[in-house]
């Protein structure tokens, strides 16, 4: 079986998505080829350790929670990720995968919550997005808008009802912490009447760090 290079694995709360709360164990891969401007987790671009998938899930058994996030870096920047995620799912985890969107993910097994991050302009890494990813989410899935600023809001607005996103997955709005007034962003979702989810990052709050641990 294979190996992948691992930043993290840890037990926390779900800090965001639809099961926001949520005790998860979270495997963190290591390596993303994006190199977005708000970046919390850059400390998981290098370095890491090479773990075998079954020492993986010996360890994530442990926790006694079904819920699992596999996330990054970008995980599917790392090709044994899709098997990770199809020997979690065959011991009857719920598996969620934390994407940027720019990685193709049509290979990525339909069981699978897919939380996919469509990048806005303040990323800098906004002509990364592969749309054609689009197509592969389902009612399960949620892309997610991380929203610096005005552009960045009225960017996704427009993703919003071009690719008409919210007739293939949940969408969520997120305000870049520090950065965007998350009261701000949510009166103008409210004043807009947009049918997304507003999302404001748990483990920071509680914790102020990236990880919630």
């Amino acid at each position: 079986m294979s190996s992948l290079r691992i930043t993290e694995i840890f037990y926390s709360l779900q800090g965001e998505s639809n099961t926001v709360g949520i005790p998860t164990v979270f495997i963190r891969l290591t390596g993303c080829p994006l190199r977005c401007v708000y970046c919390d987790t850059a400390y998981a671009f290098t370095g890491g350790k090479k773990i075998s998938i079954n020492e993986i899930i010996t360890e994530v058994e442990q926790y006694n929670t079904p819920y699992i996030t596999v996330t990054g870096g970008e995980p599917l920047a790392q090709a044994a990720c899709i098997e990770l995620l199809v020997e979690l799912l065959n011991k009857n985890f719920k598996v969620s995968l934390e994407t940027s969107g720019a990685i193709d993910i049509s290979n990525v097994d339909q069981r699978v919550i897919k939380v996919m991050d469509l990048k806005t302009p303040s990323s800098g890494e906004l002509n990364k997005n592969q749309y054609t990813n689009i197509q592969y989410l389902n009612s399960k899935d949620q892309v997610k808008f991380v929203i610096s600023n005005d552009e960045d809001y009225n960017w996704s607005k427009t993703i919003l009802t071009e690719y008409e996103l919210t007739n293939h997955c949940e969408v969520l709005f997120s305000p870049v912490m520090g950065i965007q007034n998350p009261t701000e962003l949510a009166e103008k979702i409210l004043r807009d009447r947009l049918p997304v989810r507003f999302q404001i990052q748990l483990h920071k709050l509680l914790w102020n760090d990236a990880q919630g641990k």
